[in-house]
């Protein structure tokens, strides 16, 4: 495949008009000048289903948000359904791998959200809604509950949620439709979990905290859904004593490297993986090539690394190096304003 189709969600606060395009030619090494694909208010975060047939998107109308379903057209995106409520639109959004449920998390009400999924519209109206309780040691910011993820774990029949007002994970289960708690973990207070990313080939998963700037290993009990801390490590170098925030958290195909994103520092820190553990090593940084890298991604063949700078307005290449793991900058850089989220379509 030398082409891949990329989508990005912004805010629309400033200069954005919604979701963009672009393709990502893998024997060029470069992006492709991005495009509008829809016209819509904060589509922040992003989801593909399977079949590379819909991409759903956090949506904001008016005094309402919620989540959009969009048809992929080629580069194109054609709004199938939505679903609306007043109050502030979710930050995270996801399908399952099945194409049966949409989740989305909000920051702002504390709450996950259960769509089914609509063969017409893509989305038909929430199943289910929990509504996290709680606080935690930060006053500003953990003040009360703050669901910053919520999506369904690799090959397992279990949602996760992080929240980092409640510092805590939770491990649900789908139970005739309804959300059915089965496990919660206790962070340290005042780290503010962010995202979670899971190994692709043992029981482990690395979460990002935005608070403390840690990077945590979990060992995953598949059989009861539990997790469980092992390791932390700082995501930001020794010497640093600025300002920065943990954002996103991704991992190679092959599971040997781990990459998080710092906001103020305006980094990538790489991380490599011990095989049987899963446990990491900091293995360097680079830098974001603009301010405040809210997310990365990886492309599906795992040579490419993409990372969206949301006040720089840029969205910037990296080679990766499958071996060492280490990011080098290929030149190729697109302007996208206020870019949240990166999502390639899936390999057919």
């Amino acid at each position: 495949m030398s082409t891949i189709r990329g989508f990005v969600g912004t805010y629309t606060r400033e200069e954005s008009k919604g979701i963009y395009t672009f393709k990502l030619d893998t024997e060029k090494k470069t992006l492709s000048q991005p495009e509008i694909a829809a016209e819509a208010g904060n589509p922040t975060y992003l989801a593909v289903s399977r079949d590379n047939r819909h991409l759903y998107s956090v949506i904001q109308k008016g005094h309402a948000g919620g989540v959009a379903a969009w048809r992929i057209d080629d580069g194109r995106l054609k709004k199938s359904g939505q679903q609306l409520s007043e109050g502030a639109a979710p930050c995270y959004v996801a399908v399952d791998p099945d194409n049966r449920y949409v989740l989305s998390g909000n920051y702002h009400r504390g709450t996950v959200d259960l769509y089914s999924v609509d063969s017409g519209t893509g989305i038909a109206s929430p199943v289910d809604t929990d509504y996290h309780q709680g606080s935690s040691a930060n006053p500003d910011r953990q003040e009360g509950p703050h669901v910053h993820f919520a999506d369904f774990t690799p090959g397992q029949p279990y949602i996760v949620t992080i929240d980092l007002g409640t510092d805590q994970l939770t491990t649900y289960q789908i139970d005739g439709q309804r959300l059915k708690v089965l496990s919660l973990l206790d962070f340290p207070a005042g780290t503010g979990p962010r995202h979670i990313a899971f190994h692709p080939a043992v029981p482990v998963a690395y979460v990002v905290s935005e608070l403390s700037n840690e990077l945590f290993t979990l060992d995953f009990r598949a059989a009861t859904g539990e997790f469980s801390i092992s390791q932390a490590v700082g995501t930001l170098p020794a010497d640093y004593g600025g300002q920065s925030s943990g954002a996103a958290v991704k991992i190679s195909p092959d599971g040997r490297f781990v990459y998080v994103s710092n906001r103020g520092h305006n980094s990538i820190a790489v991380f490599q993986t011990e095989a049987d553990s899963g446990k990491v090593t900091p293995a360097g940084y680079v830098s974001a090539g603009g301010s405040w890298p809210r997310d990365i991604e990886i492309d599906p063949s795992g040579h490419f690394l993409i990372a969206a700078n949301q006040y720089s307005g840029n969205v910037v290449l990296f080679e990766r190096d499958v071996a060492s793991g280490r990011l080098t900058e290929t030149g190729s850089v697109i302007q996208v304003p206020e870019a949240v989220c990166v999502k390639f379509l899936y390999e057919s």
